[in-house]
């Protein structure tokens, strides 16, 4: 059983200071978003909208691109720079459809051969009534189903905020690249602390706890290579992050192109059934009494009742034969 969380502090401020800081610089406005790392890195960037379904969700960007002469198709999270493209692009977090027009982009991938890239930055999946009716969590599902048996490399690019399932739903490939100050994480911090603290103003302890940034996901397996980014962080200059980003990507699809399919799909079924591997402790002492259940509790209680009112002792239950019943038996009609 994981240890209960510690009060509000107990983490050492430089610990708390540098997990925070990557949570500020994995959110911050100007930091480079998908489309425009894209049009830094490729060449031949064709947008495709709509998910043949419902309608195009801005919060999601895909199409088809040319990195270093390859072909590839990226899906990818879209937030936007300035307040006005951030209410149309919904801050980044994506509908159903989104996710959906995503998933027509992977199985047209397949089709053609090419290998996918996906670009992660977002808070979430919007959680809102019009995303639940329309199937939201089905839709994550689907698409973490679908890029974990796609028949094609798929690279994973953790470029800003990863945060739950709705970056997961982009998230389940053959191998995970993060930015050095990229936050991955199955909840906000603010999230955390308000149900473990009680309190939203314990986010930089829960920050902490959470061990949510590049380095140590790579730590803990869930990030296999951080790229490093320049000056105080992306934002300050995008095109040289790019630039390093770039070559750890074509890295990545030149060593997974080496694999039959076969087995590029086993080590991905592998890589993700070893994650959260934990130990079974023995008990150690005498066991403890099982406690009764609900309905042997109840039980008990109406035979203490039965007794306190004087009523007879209950009999065990057992058939009877049809002739010990109190009906008396059927006259025949004359």
């Amino acid at each position: 059983m994981a240890d209960a969380p510690t009060a509000p502090g107990a983490a050492t401020l430089d610990a708390r200071a540098h997990a925070w800081e990557r949570v500020r610089h994995a959110r911050d406005v100007k930091r480079p978003h998908t489309l425009e790392l894209l049009r830094l890195m490729a060449t031949d960037v064709v947008e495709l909208h709509g998910d043949r379904l419902f309608r195009d969700d801005p919060a999601i960007v895909a199409g088809f691109a040319r990195l270093d002469g390859r072909p590839i198709v990226f899906v990818g999270q879209q937030k936007g720079a300035e307040t006005e493209e951030n209410i149309r692009r919904n801050f980044g977090m994506p509908h159903p459809e989104g996710y959906r027009k995503g998933m027509r982009l992977f199985a047209l991938a397949e089709r053609l051969g090419i290998p996918v890239v996906t670009f992660v930055d977002t808070p979430g999946a919007f959680p809102g009534p019009a995303s639940e009716e329309r199937g939201v969590a089905e839709s994550i599902a689907r698409s973490i189903a679908m890029l974990t048996r796609l028949r094609v490399p798929v690279v994973v690019v953790i470029t800003g905020e990863g945060g739950s399932g709705g970056a997961l739903a982009l998230a389940a490939g053959d191998v995970v690249i993060a930015l050095e100050n990229a936050i991955y994480s199955v909840i906000s911090p603010e999230g955390c602390a308000s149900i473990l603290w009680r309190t939203a103003d314990a986010a930089q302890e829960a920050a902490v706890a959470m061990r949510l940034t590049a380095g140590e996901q790579v730590a803990l397996g869930i990030v296999d290579e951080v790229v490093p980014e320049p000056g105080a962080g992306a934002q300050d200059d995008p095109a040289e992050t790019a630039r390093r980003l770039k070559p750890a990507i074509v890295a990545q699809l030149d060593r997974l192109a080496g694999f039959e399919i076969d087995e590029l799909l086993d080590a991905r079924y592998a890589r993700y059934r070893a994650m959260g591997a934990f130990a079974t402790a023995q008990p150690t002492g005498a066991p403890r009494p099982e406690r009764p259940g609900i309905a042997e509790r109840l039980r008990t209680l109406f035979e203490i009742g039965r007794i306190t009112l004087g009523g007879p002792e209950p009999a065990p239950l057992r058939p009877q034969a049809a002739d010990e019943t109190d009906e008396p038996p059927l006259r025949e009609e004359i």
